[in-house]
C-alpha cells in the first residue's frame, strides 16, 4: 500500500494569494473643445471623441466601501475634462502625453490604450484621429 504524501500547508493571513488584473473602459467620451494646430482650430470648438483601456493591478479585492480602492471612471472622465479646459492643445499627441502624465500618477495603473478622434474636422470621414498605448516600464534609470 502506497504512502499519501500530501502535506498541510498553514498560509498566514497576511500573505495575498492573488493579483488582480483589472481594466476600465471609458467608450466615446465626447467632449466640445477647441484643438489644432490651425488658426480655425483654435477660434471654433469642435466634437472630440476619448476612448481608454487602462489596465490595472492589486493585490487586494476590492473593498466595497472604499472608492479608493479602485481606479474610478467617473475620475477619469472629470480630469479628461479638466484638461481639455485648461489649455490648447495643438496636437491630438500632445493631449494624449497629457492625459498619460496624469492618469500614470496613480502607481496602480500599468497601461493605458488612448484613442482620441476628431469628429469634424473632414467632412468625408466619420473621424480621424490617433491611437496610443502607453506601458508603465518597470527598468529603473
Amino acid at each position: 500500500m502506497k504512502k499519501n504524501n500530501l502535506r498541510i500547508v498553514k498560509i498566514e493571513k497576511s500573505k495575498n494569494l492573488f493579483n488582480y488584473e483589472k481594466k476600465i473602459l471609458i467608450n466615446e467620451l465626447v467632449l466640445d473643445l477647441k484643438l489644432g494646430y490651425y488658426d480655425f482650430e483654435k477660434d471654433t470648438s469642435q466634437k472630440v471623441k476619448f476612448s481608454l483601456e487602462i489596465d490595472y493591478e492589486d493585490k487586494k479585492p476590492t473593498n466595497d466601501k472604499d472608492i479608493k480602492s479602485i481606479v474610478n471612471y467617473g475620475t477619469v472622465v472629470k480630469l479628461i475634462t479638466k484638461l481639455v479646459k485648461k489649455k490648447h492643445y495643438n496636437f491630438l499627441e500632445s493631449l494624449a502625453e497629457a492625459v498619460f502624465d496624469e492618469l500614470f500618477r496613480d502607481k496602480r495603473i500599468g497601461k493605458i490604450l488612448l484613442k482620441i478622434e476628431k469628429l469634424e474636422i473632414l467632412k468625408d470621414c466619420s473621424s480621424v484621429g490617433i491611437q496610443i498605448t502607453k506601458k508603465r516600464s518597470h527598468d529603473k534609470f
